[in-house]
């Protein structure tokens, strides 16, 4: 009992501010800081990266974009790559950003914790004969990303596989082909692995939107009535994510991820509180989703 009351006047001279501060620090590392993996490291073979500019599709008619490719120092023509396509391409490639990705790419290659894996990193498509200086206005993004069907598959398949072809040797495996975007990125990279798993199997999701935007809201209840496809899936989101009248973020991604572990898919939740709709929470654990997306590949 004095033991009891001596710990409670302790805490009454330390004062309310003293105790907030003990728990900052003794709080858990911030989740916000990014890895050794985004970081230029000495002696690790530097990947290539190259620009595209006004990209015109058949399939998604009168539009154009900018999109870009990385290519590993790894990378010989006699061997097939793997290869992994991103939405929002810009975001991606932003060397300052939460991805990183030529770097990311470069480290974990070099570690022999993915393969050899060139990135395709596409930018939707816009109208009319200018873009917008923001990339993430571009009149043509929630059609093609939050849209169900085939339609982007096919202009990944139809289109922009074939033009990089035309430079790279790429697996035609599609156990070796990924697919990763974020928000309506997110949701797009879904559709097209489950539109078309011949084609891409491996899926990077990250505060995706599957809510009521184009009708993506019913893929929860449609995983677990369709048979199982051959897709590893990797989801992100957290609690502080949109919540509005299209839906709520964070309440559709625990749907799909327990509609996918219902029907036993190979999936993996990263769910934290805190965070709101951006690449924050994403972009730090982007490595770790790339090494367990990539684990097993080829053995």
């Amino acid at each position: 009992m004095k033991i009891l009351l001596k710990t409670m006047n302790h805490w009454k001279q330390i004062g309310l501010a003293g105790l907030c501060l003990l728990f900052a620090f003794a709080a858990p590392a911030a989740d916000k800081k990014l890895t050794p993996y985004h970081e230029v490291q000495p002696g690790v073979p530097q990947g290539t990266l190259t620009k595209y500019t006004n990209f015109s599709s058949q399939i998604f008619t009168n539009t154009t974009r900018d999109w870009w490719v990385y290519v590993p120092a790894q990378y010989k023509k006699e061997k097939p790559a793997c290869v992994m396509v991103f939405q929002d391409g810009h975001d991606y490639v932003n060397l300052k950003g939460n991805w990183r990705v030529p770097t990311v790419f470069d480290n974990l290659i070099a570690k022999g914790e993915m393969p050899v894996t060139i990135a395709i990193l596409i930018n939707p498509g816009h109208n009319g004969s200018y873009k917008p200086q923001n990339a993430w206005r571009v009149s043509n993004r929630s059609f093609e990303y939050d849209s169900l069907g085939d339609r982007y598959a096919r202009f990944l398949v139809e289109e922009i596989l074939p033009e990089v072809k035309k430079s790279y040797n790429i697996t035609d495996d599609p156990a070796g082909r990924a697919i990763c975007g974020a928000s309506s990125g997110g949701i797009c990279s879904f559709t097209v692995a489950w539109e078309r798993p011949d084609q891409f199997r491996k899926v990077l999701s990250t505060i995706g939107s599957f809510v009521d935007l184009r009708g993506g809201h019913v893929y929860p209840y449609l995983i677990r009535k369709t048979e199982k496809k051959p897709i590893k899936v990797f989801l992100q989101d957290s609690s502080g994510d949109l919540d509005n009248p299209f839906g709520n973020w964070p309440l559709a991604n625990q749907m799909m991820n327990s509609s996918l572990r219902y029907m036993k898919y190979d999936v993996k939740f990263d769910y934290v509180e805190g965070f709101g709709h951006n690449s924050e929470r994403g972009g730090v654990i982007f490595p770790e989703a790339l090494k367990w997306l990539w684990d097993g590949y080829g053995k």
